[in-house]
């Protein structure tokens, strides 16, 4: 949904002590047990190259912590480039990859599978279009494109004219379209662009109507585009420095003026001015519709931010910006959008499930808010959006969309048809009720449908679904709850094929998340559907450190209450265990960054309960995390080792310092890019070396693996290539665990 800022999530994040993870649990079994009754009757001769131990001692507060892979980290010897790549990490790693691929390529049927999986990760997908007076301006991938092509439509069901095809741009497929933003009138279009996964975006110009490239170059990690209404020029974020990830600031760009000229409209604080705000994920901002009014917005920390509103047209006038305060100071999230003088503010202050406020532009103080939408007890806000006259928003109830509409007053205007119980999101522009309604679930593909909110009870009319190789409807979807550890009653998806018959022994395939109040809600994938026919079971987890049940639910996994999010992850194994769902030797974890530090703590803290686990991207070192990349972003999320009463919480789920020697640890496998400008690669060489050397699993049946891809980042923008290669590498090595191949 659309607003003047965009809140961002961050993405990388304590637990029983690692002896506590050896003794059996309800639900799993003893390591011998499990051993003995694996069904995996494939191995593998092939063995791990050897990793050289040398070993640094890191004192933390009068405690020794030993690290005997800290040389993988790369060169340490400049405090600007932490973790610099190595010929001698770089030949290693290049090693374990060749391991890797030594074991996947080889399995049975791993040729097979990716052939079947292709025409479904081919599967095309259409984003909501970016209304523009009669111009309708939207992205697509189809078939074997490797990136989606930006394209414009004049009317919504015009001609559809290419606009930006990466493929012209880059045929190695590796450089993607990562944003585009088009003036009022659509005769402009800024748009981002980065290679290799590093999200790096370089900020473009073209002429719409003639397709001509301006020739302007914006470099920095530019995104946050807002056009003013002449197209005179438009505001912007960057990093002043791309190598520091902490100097954010948002910066005005006149047309036809050089870069080096661009004014500076607000920055990031320096580590003098302001320690605990140098390195948060800073300041973001954005103007209004009509120009006159310019948001900032300023995080200090994950889940707060302050919040200004300033007059755009003084400052042109005068060249003096000054800021009024909405909030400063506050406990709470803030976003908002101004219409006609006045701001519209999404807050979690005093109502952790969200309400909506409104105040006056020019005097914006908490004086003048007004209670427009008040927080729901049964359902959270997740954003909203603005159209003619018209609040949509969007709400999330039991993990699932609702959107409701409001006039300008608060008073209810009905509820959005929406195709089923499902993940539901709006494009709309305050110059008209036109609207465009995004819905998926589990069994129904990614659809957009045209919508007018001024009749919210008609039946809305499809505008694009991608076709898909794949009958949605032979899957069937259910809603559980379990109880965790603590007593809390935690929600899961559970989804599999219809009649399938459950027998306690059905492979089962787990994801979380658990973390930066994410939410995660029901989604369709066509490269799931052979997992359902082979009569596997996908269920997600809507852990405790997400934003499912609002801002209280996302406090109840962070900082010393990060455990509450293993625990439920725990406790979800054991349910679906024993709901008869699944066991021990049929079940597996999957999660990605926050996630891969959800899965490594599984590995370490339960190697009973889970045959296998893919580890992706992930942070894996939690007492040297912060020193790396963008990481000391999440440290309001996950604390900091620096901070003595953190570094024990911290040190007590740390995936790599809670690896045991001879601990039957289950199949694992573990991923990282090396252009990850979120999560440094070193996490996942420094968790597979360790985890190589302790396992007392029969590697031949259990192996440990790393794959580090050499042209990709945190994962946005892989070429379709190589996602098809990433999803047969961890669905074969999913089969081979959970004993769905054939020898």
């Amino acid at each position: 949904m659309k607003k003047a800022f965009v809140a961002i999530a961050g993405c990388a994040g304590v637990c029983v002590m690692a002896c506590q993870a050896l003794d059996p649990k309800p639900g799993g079994m003893s390591e011998a047990s499990r051993a003995a009754a694996s069904p995996n009757p494939i191995t593998t001769d092939a063995r791990p190259p050897s990793t050289r131990v040398e070993t640094v001692v890191n004192r933390l507060h009068g405690v020794d912590v030993r690290d005997d892979y800290q040389w993988l980290e790369g060169d340490n010897s400049d405090p600007a480039a932490m973790g610099k790549l190595t010929d001698e990490v770089a030949t290693w790693t290049d090693a374990q990859n060749a391991y890797t691929r030594s074991v996947l390529d080889n399995l049975p049927g791993r040729k097979e599978l990716e052939e079947r999986l292709r025409p479904l990760m081919e599967v095309g997908s259409v984003s909501t279009p970016q209304m523009r007076g009669n111009r309708y301006f939207y992205s697509k991938r189809e078939g074997t494109q490797n990136q989606a092509v930006v394209y414009m439509r004049e009317g919504y069901n015009g001609e559809s004219r290419v606009l930006l095809d990466p493929a012209a741009i880059d045929a190695s497929g590796l450089t993607t379209v990562s944003w585009y933003v088009p003036s009022h009138d659509g005769k402009l279009l800024a748009y981002g662009t980065y290679r290799s996964g590093d999200e790096n975006s370089t900020l473009r110009l073209m002429a719409v109507d003639t397709g001509a490239d301006s020739g302007l170059e914006i470099p920095g990690k530019v995104g946050g585009v807002t056009w003013l209404p002449d197209n005179s020029g438009f505001t912007y974020r960057n990093l002043w420095d791309v190598k520091n990830p902490y100097s954010g600031q948002v910066m005005f760009h006149k047309i036809g003026q050089e870069v080096s000229t661009d004014a500076q409209l607000f920055r990031q604080f320096t580590p003098e001015e302001n320690k605990e705000l140098a390195t948060t994920y800073g300041p973001y901002g954005g103007l209004s519709d009509d120009g006159k009014w310019l948001v900032l917005a300023y995080y200090t920390d994950t889940r707060n931010n302050d919040l200004w509103v300033a007059d755009f047209q003084q400052w042109q006038r005068t060249g003096r910006l000054e800021r009024k305060a909405v909030a400063v100071g506050e406990k709470g999230s803030f976003s908002a959008d101004v219409y006609k003088d006045k701001v519209y503010i999404f807050t979690t202050l005093d109502s952790p499930n969200g309400r909506i406020i409104v105040t006056d532009a020019a005097n914006p103080g908490r004086e003048n808010w007004k209670s427009l939408i008040p927080e729901r007890p049964d359902s959270v806000i997740q954003g909203f959006s603005i159209a003619d006259g018209v609040i949509a928003v969007d709400y999330l109830k039991n993990a699932s969309s609702q959107i409701e509409l409001f006039d300008l007053s608060g008073k209810t205007r009905g509820t959005l048809r929406l195709p089923g119980i499902g993940s539901a999101g709006l494009a709309t522009a305050k110059d008209r009720t036109e609207a465009y309604l995004t819905f998926t679930s589990y069994n129904y593909p990614s659809s957009i449908f045209r919508v007018d909110l001024a009749k919210p009870e008609a039946e809305p009319d499809l505008w694009e679904r991608p076709d898909v190789p794949v009958d949605p409807s032979s899957v069937v979807v259910k809603q559980e709850w379990y109880t965790s550890k603590d007593g809390t009653k935690v929600s899961m998806f559970i989804v599999h094929k219809k009649g399938l018959r459950l027998t306690g022994d059905n492979p089962t395939l787990l994801y979380g998340y658990g973390g930066f109040r994410i939410s995660l809600t029901p989604t369709f994938s066509a490269p799931l559907f052979p997992w359902f026919e082979d009569g596997g079971v996908y269920v997600v987890a809507n852990l405790r450190g997400g934003g499912e049940y609002g801002d209280a639910w996302h406090e109840d996994g962070r900082l010393a209450r990060k455990q509450n999010v293993y625990d439920d992850f725990i406790a979800a194994g054991e349910h679906l265990i024993q709901r008869g769902y699944t066991n021990s030797q049929r079940l597996a974890v999957l999660g990605g960054s926050n996630g891969g530090l959800l899965t490594g703590v599984m590995v370490t803290q339960r190697p009973d309960l889970f045959q296998a686990a893919i580890v992706a991207v992930p942070l894996l070192d939690m007492l040297r995390y912060q020193s790396f990349l963008m990481a000391r972003y999440w440290v309001p999320e996950y604390g900091s080792a620096e901070n003595p009463e953190q570094f024990e919480f911290i040190r007590a789920y740390s995936p790599l310092h809670n690896i045991k020697s001879g601990t039957k640890y289950p199949a694992v496998l573990v991923t990282a890019g090396e252009n990850d400008t979120r999560v440094h690669p070193l996490h996942a060489r420094k968790f597979a070396a360790a985890l190589q050397a302790a396992t007392g699993s029969d590697i031949s049946r259990e192996p440990v693996l790393l794959w580090v891809d050499r042209d990709a980042g945190h994962g946005q923008g892989k070429p379709l290539n190589l996602r098809i290669r990433d999803a047969a590498d961890m669905r074969i090595f999913l089969m081979w665990q959970l004993g769905m191949l054939k020898k």
